[in-house]
């Protein structure tokens, strides 16, 4: 059975980008563009990896992962922090949220791939 991926970013063309390289994984790729819609496709779709933006529309990335991270039926699911928000304290505040990783934009293909290939 084929792994599911939650992509939350807001950015049509790094979605693309993302659901592009993610075809050399075998796995499919679920889409949401702020991080309500991430919060809200996380419970429908209960996906094996989260990658996840910070800085977005509504609910922001942190935010989101922290709802993820502590409700009882996603905390399982692994979110990766995929953002240009790169600081020591960003990625301080990404664990602390309960990120289990963090990619800094831009990142290459083989960093992306590799992430998720550890997670799934």
């Amino acid at each position: 059975m084929s792994k599911k991926i939650l992509v939350v970013d807001d950015d049509p063309v790094q979605q693309k980008h993302i659901c592009n390289l993610l075809g050399e994984v075998d796995a499919t790729v679920i889409l949401a563009a702020n991080g309500q819609q991430g919060v809200d496709k996380a419970r429908q779709e209960m996906p094996d990896l989260i990658l996840m933006d910070v800085v977005m529309p509504e609910v922001d990335g942190f935010a989101a992962c922290r709802q993820i991270t502590t409700a009882a039926e996603t905390k399982a699911i692994p979110v990766v922090i995929v953002s240009s928000k790169n600081q020591e304290a960003d990625k301080v505040w990404a664990q602390l949220q309960g990120a289990k990783a963090m990619i800094s934009k831009p990142f290459t293909d083989q960093d992306l791939l590799k992430q998720v290939n550890q997670f799934l």
